[in-house]
């Protein structure tokens, strides 16, 4: 069972997973040493999974931020499964979901017209209704 300190070194890792454990001690009212243990102990458990980064997707050249619900034609989903795999350069992430489309597709693009040939490809595998991100709040 997590207590309040746990959950406070989550957030504070969260937020920056590069601090330094003694920086984190101090945050959390413990010295480096106990959240370090602290920390061993929540990865040894499995809730820390890994540490990443945050890429600045705008930055590396890929402006356009799309969010794509995607509905399969058939039960068999490899084909759109395999499609991914061979463009995972604009793939983010794929959700197999519920509700009304089967999987939530997170992409980025470089431009527009690399965009309208990722979906005119997609388009031979499922249909799919196309929501572009215009800011994150």
């Amino acid at each position: 069972m997590l207590d309040s300190t746990d959950m406070r070194i989550i957030e504070e890792l969260t937020m920056n997973s590069r601090i330094t454990m003694k920086e984190l001690g101090e945050k959390v009212h413990l010295t480096g040493q106990a959240a370090s243990a602290r920390v061993a102990k929540l990865e040894d458990h499995g809730i820390i999974e890994g540490y990443t980064i945050k890429v600045n997707q705008i930055k590396m050249g890929y402006p356009i931020y799309a969010i794509i619900h995607i509905f399969t034609k058939t039960t068999n989903h490899q084909p759109y499964l395999t499609f991914l795999t061979e463009k995972k350069t604009y793939v983010m992430n794929n959700y197999k979901v519920s509700g009304e489309s089967c999987y939530l597709l997170e992409c980025k693009f470089p431009s527009n017209e690399i965009l309208d040939e990722f979906l005119t490809d997609l388009s031979n595998y499922v249909s799919y209704k196309l929501s572009i991100v215009i800011n994150k709040q």
